[in-house]
């Protein structure tokens, strides 16, 4: 079962659970309620009639008064049948329907239990009379106090029973209907959600086979800020970065197969040349322990980022003074900045403190940013600078005055077999990565700015200080 069905299903379950145990717990209560109710009817009457029946033996000084009480309070049925008759009449052209006569029994008794009034008229003035239900109340004359009777009043309990059976079937019917309205909207909500819910998860699931079938998928559309709405920005980033990704990659295959190439096709050639005579032996060599340096650097380049990435760099710290490598640096491409006619100079330095630094690591880095400026410096020059500041770090400007980068390309220069198109002849793209790598395993940082194309570049790495300098 999809999980759009299982999301509609489980809503639907819990909104009828809902509805259905509204209805018991209010059916329930309405027939408990009624039920106190039809109880209560006959305490509360008896007493009433009582009442009403003491004040009216009261003012007439003895019984001659016990119909006109009964019919003020309705239990003389002989007049409220002309009345409902006359009704009946007065609405048989309107076409309503009489009331039911709710009948109640109320009989009066002496205080021997000798029947005075019997509004059913079944039991004789003076009769004894049997064991009556009902609730019973005393009579009493209100000038004396003492009881003269009791009124025995029966609430006729199966004909309430039968009305608030009718009243709670038209009830439970109502509610019946209502639940299957609400059930009907819940039915259309559950669907619409379960729908929102699923189309992002659908969406996600056919762009990431796309991807796995390396196909491009297309950017799902971020519609909320929600978690779906963050799922499917995620995705984007996700789908971007693999895409950016397997472009580097396929930059990759194709840069590595142009270094490995170019010094192969040298060293053939060299070789032939050699063998046909063609060429002068210690030339052809001198040539060809060259192109073999270029092949050793690129492999020791690629073991070296493979090394970082398996997170195995290690760094061996000790004391050193960051103006002696920043000179030994600059002396070691001296002869290379020469052999290009670039003016290779560093700045006289300021007195710089020592630091805690892997030696061999720093001058690696501090390489691989001389010889990227060499070869973008374009017969210009390059200089290198040092200085400390206040927030205890050395800072290291190695500016060039060559190709420039572009503005696009500055959030991306220190990426992985990053080139600018401009510069995509020149090197392997993977100086500066390894430079940045080194930089920031000292807790240090790296960063470039350039005015843009034709307009020079410089590349400033920060490195922090001993705690006690």
């Amino acid at each position: 079962m999809s999980l759009r069905w299982r999301i509609t299903g489980v809503l639907i379950i819990v909104v009828g659970l809902t509805v259905a145990w509204n209805l018991a717990a209010s059916y329930y209560t309405i027939q408990r309620q009624f039920d106190a109710f039809v109880t209560g009817l006959g305490r509360t009457e008896a007493s009433s009639l009582a009442r009403q029946l003491s004040r009216a033996y009261t003012a007439a000084k003895g019984w001659s008064a016990i119909d006109t009480a009964l019919s003020a309070s309705g239990y003389l049925y002989e007049a409220q049948t002309e009345r409902q008759e006359e009704h009946e009449n007065s609405a048989e052209g309107e076409g309503d329907e009489g009331f039911p006569i709710d009948r109640i029994r109320v009989v009066i008794v002496d205080p021997a239990g000798r029947s005075i009034r019997d509004n059913y008229s079944e039991l004789e003035t003076g009769e004894m009379t049997p064991a009556l239900s009902g609730q019973r109340r005393a009579i009493q004359d209100l000038q004396t106090g003492q009881t003269v009777g009791y009124v025995h009043l029966d609430v006729n309990q199966s004909f309430l029973e039968t009305e608030s059976s009718g009243f709670l079937r038209e009830l439970l019917l109502s509610f019946i209907a209502s639940g299957m309205i609400i059930l009907i909207i819940a039915l259309l909500l559950a669907a619409s959600l379960s729908r929102r819910i699923t189309a992002p998860i659908t969406a996600l699931s056919k762009a990431a086979r796309a991807i796995a079938q390396h196909d491009d998928a297309s950017l799902l559309p971020v519609t909320s800020n929600d978690e779906l709405g963050q799922m499917s920005a995620t995705f984007n980033q996700m789908s971007t970065s693999l895409q950016r990704q397997r472009e580097m990659r396929q930059g990759l295959i194709n840069d590595v197969s142009h270094e490995l190439n170019t010094p192969l096709t040298v060293i053939q050639l060299e070789a032939k040349a050699l063998s046909d005579d063609l060429q002068a032996p210690d030339q052809a060599a001198q040539h060809i322990i060259q192109e073999v340096t270029m092949l050793r650097n690129l492999v020791n380049d690629l073991g070296w980022l493979a090394e970082t990435d398996s997170g195995e760099l290690q760094l061996s710290l000790e004391e050193c003074v960051i103006d002696q490598l920043l000179i030994s640096e600059v002396d070691r491409w001296q002869a290379q900045a020469q052999a290009r006619h670039i003016s290779l100079s560093l700045n006289p330095l300021p007195p710089l403190p020592a630091s805690q630094l892997d030696p061999a690591r720093i001058r690696q880095a501090l390489g691989n940013i001389i010889h990227n400026a060499l070869q973008h410096a374009e017969g210009g020059q390059v200089i290198v600078t040092a200085s400390s500041e206040q927030d205890k770090s050395v800072v290291i400007s190695v500016t060039d005055d060559g190709a420039g980068i572009d503005p696009a390309d500055l959030p991306h220069i220190f990426e992985r077999f990053y080139r600018p198109e401009q510069s995509r002849s020149r090197g392997r793209g993977l100086g500066l990565d390894i430079a940045r790598t080194i930089i920031e395993a000292h807790g240090g940082a790296i960063s470039v700015r350039s005015e843009g194309i034709g307009r020079g570049a410089t590349v400033e790495a920060r490195l922090p200080l001993s705690p006690d300098n």
